[in-house]
């Protein structure tokens, strides 16, 4: 399996570097998604640009990916140039529970405002009561 991911301090960017998210890539794609989920990579954005063929095991992979970053932080899904990926995942009906957005450097600023809207929500949680 051909990939690429360029970490950042607050994301990494996955991208898949074959035509075909199939039952032979999806095994591979799955153990580097818990690796990457280790290593603490809070947020991912999942880029399938180069992506032209998407079966049921990589739509399984996808939502491993979706399940591993729930608790850590976001997880993005790019890059759907193809419109016979775009329509599988809208059969599929994937599109109502996973993040989509449209382009790699939208999908960074996305988990920016993620980032930040986190963090609003820790401090606000996490003051101290006025004592009276």
């Amino acid at each position: 399996m051909k990939y690429s991911i360029d970490k950042k301090e607050k994301y990494a960017v996955f991208q898949l570097a074959e035509e075909n998210l199939n039952s032979i890539i999806a095994p591979d794609l799955k153990s580097e998604l818990v690796i990457f989920a280790n290593e603490g990579v809070r947020n991912l954005v999942f880029d399938l640009s180069n992506v032209q063929y998407v079966d049921s095991s990589g739509l399984s992979a996808i939502l491993t990916a979706n399940r591993l970053w729930k608790p850590l932080g976001s997880f993005v899904l790019t890059g759907i140039q193809y419109p016979s990926v775009k329509k599988l995942i809208e059969i599929s009906r994937l599109d109502t529970v996973l993040t989509i957005v449209p382009t790699v450097k939208e999908s960074i600023d996305f988990i920016f405002m993620e980032e930040l809207e986190r963090e609003i929500n820790f401090d606000e949680g996490d003051q101290a009561p006025a004592d009276h």
